[in-house]
């Protein structure tokens, strides 16, 4: 397993932006897929967005879609979730993970992060 630390999370209007981090403490992160998903009070844990190790594919839930984009620095085991006009329904812990192919299954995952708040206000 792979240590991951998300940042960046915080609270934004609706309409804002931000961009969270995840850096992984591994040396092997390039060898991943990473992903991010989120938890919503009372909500279960949901897929958001996961890129393969050499950038090659991406996928995205169809909520965030045209609205998020994850990128990755493989040189800086940095994983990255640029998020655009943002809606109240964003609101969650958003985490990232690690996983050995890309899914949109929380299973595949095995590797987490402790996780970061994202609020957006209407």
């Amino acid at each position: 397993q792979v240590q991951l630390q998300e940042s960046g999370g915080g609270l934004v209007q609706a309409g804002g932006s931000l961009r969270l981090s995840c850096v992984a403490s591994d040396r092997t992160f390039s060898r991943y897929v990473m992903g991010w998903h989120r938890q919503a009070p009372g909500k279960e844990r949901e897929f958001v967005a996961a890129i393969s190790w050499n950038r090659g594919r991406t996928i995205y839930a169809d909520s965030v879609k045209g609205r998020f984009t994850i990128s990755r620095d493989n040189a800086k085991n940095t994983v990255y979730l640029e998020m655009n006009n943002l809606k109240p329904e964003d609101t969650a812990v958003y985490y990232c993970a690690a996983a050995q192919y890309l899914t949109v299954l929380r299973s595949a995952y095995d590797s987490w992060g402790q996780g970061t708040q994202v609020t957006v206000s209407s």
